[in-house]
């Protein structure tokens, strides 16, 4: 059954509810006549060819043959699922989802006891958030497959995911921070990840009234330090006027050294932002001078703010995780800190900030302007040593606009959101009102090529194209609106990414393929520099959990009050012992299962009938702990939930619970 196409009019009445509140009218009749032009385009007028945009045999090209590997990993943001999915590229076949932020039933992650310390935050237990931006290490500036940190937006913190194990390894929490977005970015050589305040809050936070957000409320960038081993802590923020900062990207080559921060609302409006937000037709980009700021700390010219926040961190030898609540951050004010950061002007309402791999070019996807400004760093250090200042704001020098732009790419499209690079000299920019990727010429500033995406692009990847050595072979469309590209599932729908080749001189659509939850951003690289890392397996001999057996004779039950642990082995196909009595109503069972296999992909799953968590997955070599507390009496079941073998339906057992004042004794056993 074919595909019904949009027409003009469904995503005309899409876009004009906000147009029409913009108070330019200049404004509006620009942003219609770019819309009504690029409609005709995206939805199927002028020459686009049948089939959605593809053109005819490029199946061959996504094709990856049964048994053979794809050539790069992508790394996509759940969004507000708060994890990461794991594609490979070119087929789009997803191969994971990464738990990180959000407790997942299927692996037990947040519900087992190893891994519900990661979740800790200085507002307690927090199961959930929205996960933006994932980010790969980068070693001379480019990706080096050791990890990858990923934002959570809404309780801010910042995640390493370890990529020998495909497992998050570490969650700090961010302080004197609302709403994580420009994050988790990374350095040339990863020395540090940041953090933006997307939503400016009083800091130190109090009871103030919400009208007093111009004076009271203000922003944090935060530099979180990260050692050789992958283990960060926050090493300084930067105090900053209450805007929203919005996306960031570091500098590299001859702007390393610097970050760079988009924000909007520099009229620091506290109500209907996307009216009030919307008044100026320059906001500014935020560039950190982040080694002037090493030199001031080492100086000690910072204050301490009492700020209490959480670092949680798995320990792989003793396979569970923990919590350190920290209570100081070493914060430097703009005022005492002269050279420290600049406002770059940048039109209007920048949404990414995005450096090329030479460190030259800072692009401004300025989303409410027609057209889009590149800086030039070389200009930048020029304006700064002859000091071409407009003002001076909190300490802070603004830039005379013209003394930094390098130029403007021009009426390329509508809703410039963000930028990636292919490595030869040429720009991909997504646009989200008129529904295209762009390619123009980093140096002309002239518009090359242009596709439909289907529909309303947010963000786009270039594997390693915020990098300095881009693998410019493919581009990924992550697109906002699915409508008609895929089977209907009700209501909700799936999100939409699209696969381009842009390896030659004009780009081509090779797939769709649909995504889960909510990808913004996405990284690739290479999988050749992952493959070779991987763990297996965990070494039973390496295993360091207090409560792990490494015999199946070791199997055991031993009762401290009311709190009874279960020692048990799996393996292939029972459990050690696989029948308990003496358990009671009321006791706290932690049942410590390891996985006593030592072999590649035979893991064993856990779930006995009542638990009210989730199922234990527990890789080879791995201990795992569920909490039980049986609230009725009963004999139950509980069995391996992950297929291991032949006798995978005979790998069960029982477990008694006798009344509560019963005196019956623990006893276990396997066979009798």
């Amino acid at each position: 059954m074919p595909a019904k196409s949009l027409n003009i009019s469904e995503h005309y009445n899409f876009y004009h509810v906000n147009l029409y509140k913009m108070k330019s009218d200049k404004f509006f009749h620009l942003m219609f006549l770019v819309i009504s032009a690029s409609l005709i385009t995206a939805c199927g007028g002028g020459s686009e060819k049948a089939g959605g945009g593809l053109e005819s045999d490029v199946a061959s090209q996504v094709y990856v043959k049964p048994g053979e590997y794809d050539e790069f990993y992508a790394f996509m943001s759940g969004g507000f699922s708060g994890q990461i999915t794991v594609y490979g590229l070119p087929s789009g076949r997803l191969f994971k989802t990464i738990p990180v932020f959000s407790v997942d039933a299927e692996k037990g992650y947040g519900f087992n006891e190893e891994t519900k310390p990661l979740l800790n935050t200085s507002h307690g237990f927090i199961p959930w958030d929205d996960s933006h931006h994932p980010e790969l290490s980068q070693t001379n500036g480019q990706p080096d497959g050791r990890w990858i940190f990923i934002n959570g937006n809404n309780t801010p913190r910042i995640a390493r995911v370890d990529l020998t194990t495909f497992e998050t390894a570490e969650i700090i929490e961010i302080p004197n921070c609302g709403g994580n977005h420009s994050s988790p970015f990374t350095t040339e050589n990863s020395e540090y990840v940041v953090a933006g305040t997307r939503f400016s809050v009083p800091v130190p936070q109090e009871d103030v009234a919400i009208s007093t957000y111009k004076d009271k409320f203000k922003g944090a960038l935060t530099f979180i330090g990260v050692e050789d081993n992958g283990a960060m802590d926050i090493s300084f923020q930067v105090l900053v006027p209450g805007y929203d900062y919005d996306l960031a990207h570091a500098g590299k080559g001859k702007s390393h050294g610097w970050m760079f921060f988009s924000t909007y609302n520099t009229e620091q409006a506290s109500t209907l932002l996307e009216v009030n937000a919307s008044q100026k037709d320059k906001d500014y980009i935020a560039a950190v001078n982040w080694k002037k700021a090493e030199e001031y700390i080492q100086e000690g010219k910072f204050q301490e703010l009492t700020s209490s926040y959480l670092r949680n961190y798995y320990d792989e030898e003793k396979q569970m995780a923990f919590s350190e609540t920290k209570d100081k951050v070493k914060v430097l004010i703009p005022e005492d800190c002269p050279g420290l950061i600049y406002f770059l002007p940048t039109p209007k309402s920048p949404h990414g900030v995005d450096v090329d791999p030479t460190g030259e070019y800072i692009v401004g996807n300025g989303k409410l302007s027609a057209d889009m400004s590149v800086h030039s760093f070389d200009k930048i250090v020029a304006a700064i040593e002859n000091e071409a200042f407009e003002t001076t704001i909190d300490g802070i020098p603004v830039l005379k606009y013209e003394e930094i732009v390098d130029g403007i790419v021009q009426q390329a499209g509508l809703g410039p959101l963000h930028t990636e690079f292919d490595g030869k000299g040429n720009a991909y920019t997504s646009f989200f009102i008129s529904s295209e990727v762009v390619k123009w010429d980093l140096e002309t500033k002239e518009v090359v090529d242009r596709s439909a995406s289907y529909y309303s692009i947010g963000h786009l990847m270039i594997p390693g194209g915020d990098s300095k050595k881009p693998w410019g072979k493919y581009l990924v469309s992550l697109n906002k609106i699915t409508k008609d590209r895929y089977l209907p599932t009700g209501p909700e729908l799936c999100q939409s990414a699209q696969l381009y080749d842009i390896s030659g001189d004009k780009m081509k659509l090779l797939l769709d393929f649909p995504t889960m939850g909510e990808p913004h951003y996405a990284q690739a690289l290479p999988a050749d520099l992952v493959v070779p890392n991987q763990v297996k397996y965990y070494k039973l001999e390496d295993n360091h959990h207090p409560h792990a057996i490494k015999n199946p004779t070791d199997g055991r039950i031993e009762r401290e009050g009311n709190e009874v642990h279960v020692y048990m082995g799996a393996i292939r196909s029972h459990f050690t012992p696989d029948n308990i009595e003496g358990i009671k109503v009321g006791d706290k069972v932690y049942w410590h299962i390891t996985n006593l296999e030592q072999d590649w992909d035979v893991p064993h799953g856990f779930a006995v009938m009542g638990a009210q968590n989730a199922e234990l997955l527990i890789m080879p070599g791995q201990t795992e702990t569920l909490l039980w507390e049986p609230k009725k009496e009963g004999v139950f079941p509980f069995y391996c939930t992950d297929f291991c073998s032949a006798l995978h339906q005979e790998m069960q057992g029982y477990v008694r619970v006798s009344p509560q004042n019963s005196s019956i004794a623990l006893k276990w056993s396997l066979d009798e």
